[in-house]
């Protein structure tokens, strides 16, 4: 999904041209990415059947051949990056950079420190964009270190349930990540508080400084009764508390709720941040595409 932020931020959502280049390039990475996953799979096939959540999956558990699995991969990546390539040069290269990166992730750099979580944010950084070049948009520094802040904060807190989940299985010799080890609970905690004040403050200041434009007929509408001051194109601060509340309810369900090994898992787990994400995108989308919705549906207020 983080081919869209380009397009959302860049105000281009209901151009189709843009849209359909957007929805290509997300079909072609799932490809790449379900490649690239079946490839971490087969590299963690003694791994995962020692995980408690793990050896369910297809492969740990016998239900496809390892060999067959890597074939299809191959096959995958193949096509995938052969159809990125002839979309756009510079999208293909973001999405040959995005696999190599992910497959060199599974083979070393996962096993070292600091690093693993450094090529993790790589590749929401790649994926970013990607979806900008697909599109030609402009993306500003902020808008990158919010995207930087939050991979590193979600992968770090992935680390930090991971080891929890390490330590309560320990007597059962449960050692899918040797990495963990290595990861004192004192710098995990430490590198927990930096990326989640980060994540928060670089959104912050990217909707304080690049506030998307406000349609002529929100200035219309609202015209006769706010002042000037409230009219300004700021109005993306408003979903600058939904980030901050995300933030703080994910640090709860980290260290309270012991979760967090699977980001994915939590938000549809977790109600109030479900919740708290869902509130921010649909205000993130009334702002910035308030002009075009409103001629539709609020004629008559401008007549």
């Amino acid at each position: 999904m983080a081919l869209f932020g380009p397009l959302i931020f860049e105000g281009a959502f209901f151009v189709p041209e843009k849209l359909y280049l957007i929805i290509l390039g997300f079909i072609i990475f799932s490809v790449v990415t379900s490649a690239i996953y079946i490839i971490n799979d087969v590299i963690d096939i003694e791994k995962d059947r020692a995980h408690p959540y793990k050896k369910r999956r297809a492969i740990a558990a016998g239900k496809i051949h390892p060999f067959l699995a890597l074939f299809a991969s191959i096959i995958f990546l193949a096509v995938g990056l052969f159809i990125a390539s002839s979309i756009s040069t510079f999208f293909g290269i973001a999405a040959a950079a995005y696999t190599l990166l992910q497959i060199a992730y599974s083979l070393f750099l996962r096993s070292i420190i600091l690093l693993d979580v450094m090529a993790i944010a790589g590749g929401f950084l790649l994926r970013i964009y990607a979806g900008a070049v697909l599109i030609d948009a402009h993306v500003t520094v902020w808008f990158i270190l919010t995207v930087v802040s939050l991979a590193l904060f979600l992968a770090i807190g992935k680390r930090r349930s991971e080891r929890t989940l390490l330590l309560a299985h320990k007597e059962k010799g449960l050692l899918t990540r040797k990495i963990l080890a290595h990861y004192p609970d004192t710098l995990l905690d430490s590198l927990t508080v930096m990326f989640a004040t980060a994540t928060w403050l670089s959104y912050t200041m990217f909707t304080f400084l690049q506030p998307p434009p406000v349609g002529p007929q929100v200035l219309v509408i609202f015209g006769d009764f706010l002042p000037r001051t409230l009219l300004a194109s700021k109005w993306l601060m408003l979903t600058v508390p939904f980030v901050i509340y995300g933030v703080m309810r994910y640090l709860f369900v980290i260290y309270e709720k012991k979760e967090g090994e699977s980001p994915e898992r939590v938000l549809l787990s977790d109600t109030p941040l479900l919740t708290s994400v869902v509130s921010w995108g649909v205000l993130v989308f009334l702002i910035i595409y308030a002009g075009e919705i409103l001629p539709s549906r609020f004629t008559h207020l401008l007549q």
